[in-house]
């Protein structure tokens, strides 16, 4: 086996070492509240390794975040990562039974959050972070400013990413400091990334695979990495024309609201080389509005938290057959098995060897099993490779509902509204939606005599979902058609709100 063409940081703690040693001057990191140069934001991440320590966090515990984007949900993920910790990311939309049940699940022992979420949790030691007062400050200001002695096993569990599960209750991928520095290392050298390069990222970096696209890959490179903490089309826009953002990535929600905008000029976006989407597909459509309007294309990808991260992407000259989601990364090879898309690493050439599937799920040895076997990650997603090697996905995880970019399965859902006794069956499904990709339908069978009504059932799930899960699409049922086993037909579903 040749040697990469890349030299991969032993471990997380290392990644911004280069950089400290030879320019620790030059700009690291910018979010919302400042700008940090590489020698700043290692000595930060060093105070955030004593001070968890301080707080009581040892290697191979839980740590959990559920924070805004800024510098604090970043010094958390890299000051576990010095110690050793596995991290766990808490999206702050979701509702508070799912955010209970991944603290629950994962075995978390102490969470970072804002006051909100705070209120809304028990079990783990709960520490508020909220500007300059609470624990975490007081934590930070506590420690001594040296070098936290790291020493780590890069092969260890390091990540847990929750993805949802075709039962209704999420599973963790888990994944290693050097899965996590992979597809940073790979992106780099595959895309000539450089000191120029500035990604920018408004995604939550309480998603694991955003912690791996940020400051693990811009530090790879020796680039700046700017954070936002704004969804809408107006605020990026504007916000990529102040800080000449050069990368960056945004679901196809936001690809066609930035095409269809007046409000937004074809310049605001001129300090881009590329544009990736990811989440789900772009309409060809949407792409071609946008290319028409911003004079660059937009760059497919295709990419999965048990990858982690991107799979494929398209080549940066806007190479893209219609339909396509791009091409494997070099250390990655892609296999059509059964007509599922699996994933593995290459066998030859200088990439060959350096990729690794996920450890595992946590805690799931039966899906475990199911999802690694014969030494490639199967994902359960349906598609093909054509003959200049560009991946089409033709069928999403069997029931999986792409809204704005966002993973909505439909058991989870349906087992929240099986909760309530006057739902006596009901099915989620997918519409197709030109902005958002997909939008989310439920149709709904009562019990006879059952008064519940469309409002009363939307309540329900915004107690127990993130809004972006809940249906809004509401359809009522005498009765569903069935197979011979007693499932509903999903097949006859969308026709039924046509």
């Amino acid at each position: 086996m040749t040697a990469p063409p890349v030299s991969l940081p032993h471990t997380i703690a290392e990644v911004f070492a280069p950089l400290v040693a030879s320019d620790p001057d030059r700009e690291a990191l910018v979010t919302p509240s400042g700008r940090w140069s590489y020698g700043e934001l290692d000595r930060l991440c060093d105070r955030a390794a004593h001070a968890l320590a301080a707080l009581g966090v040892r290697a191979g515990d839980r740590v959990a975040g559920a924070l805004p984007n800024d510098l604090d949900v970043i010094l958390a993920f890299h000051g576990a990562m010095r110690i050793g910790a596995v991290w766990v990311g808490i999206n702050r939309a979701l509702a508070q039974p799912e955010k209970q049940y991944l603290l629950d699940d994962s075995g978390t022992s102490l969470v970072l959050c804002d006051g909100a979420t705070a209120a809304q949790i028990t079990g783990p030691h709960v520490v508020r972070v909220e500007g300059d007062a609470g624990e975490w400050p007081d934590a930070l200001a506590a420690v001594p400013d040296d070098p936290f002695p790291s020493s780590v096993d890069p092969s260890v569990a390091a990540g847990i990413a929750y993805t949802s599960g075709t039962t209704g209750y999420p599973k963790g991928a888990v994944h290693s400091q050097y899965n996590l520095l992979v597809p940073g290392a790979v992106i780099v050298a595959e895309r000539g990334f450089g000191p120029d390069l500035r990604k920018g990222d408004f995604l939550a970096l309480t998603i694991l695979n955003m912690q791996v696209l940020t400051t693990l890959l811009t530090a790879q490179a020796g680039g700046c990495c700017l954070i936002f903490d704004r969804s809408d089309a107006a605020s990026i826009a504007a916000w990529i024309r102040k800080e000449r953002v050069t990368v960056w990535n945004g679901p196809p929600a936001l690809i066609y609201s930035l095409a269809h905008s007046d409000d937004i000029a074809p310049d605001d976006l001129d300090s881009l080389d590329e544009v990736w989407y990811g989440g789900g597909d772009c309409p060809e459509p949407v792409r071609a509005v946008f290319e028409r309007k911003f004079g660059k294309p937009a760059l497919g990808c295709y990419g999965l938290s048990e990858a982690p991260t991107v799979v494929t992407i398209d080549p940066v000259d806007g190479r893209h057959p219609f339909g396509a989601s791009g091409q494997a990364l070099p250390h990655l090879a892609v296999h059509i098995v059964d007509d599922e898309i699996c994933v593995g690493p290459v066998t030859s050439g200088e990439w060959s060897g350096v990729y690794r599937t996920m450890l595992r799920y946590w805690d799931r040895p039966e899906a475990t099993a199911e999802a690694l076997r014969d030494g490639l990650l199967h994902t359960g997603d349906l598609g093909f490779v054509d003959d200049d090697g560009f991946l089409h996905v033709r069928d999403r995880k069997s029931l999986l509902i792409i809204r704005g970019g966002a993973n909505v399965y439909p058991a989870e859902i349906e087992r929240v509204l099986h909760e309530l006794p006057d739902v006596e069956a009901c099915a989620v499904v997918g519409l197709p939606d030109e902005r958002l990709g997909e939008r989310v339908a439920v149709a709904v069978q009562l019990h006879e005599g059952a008064t519940i009504g469309e409002e009363e059932l939307r309540q329900h799930c915004l107690a127990e979902l993130a809004r972006y899960k809940v249906p809004d699409r509401w359809l009522f049922v005498d009765d569903f058609s069935r197979n011979s086993m007693g499932k509903i037909q999903r097949r006859d579903l969308p026709a039924l709100f046509t």
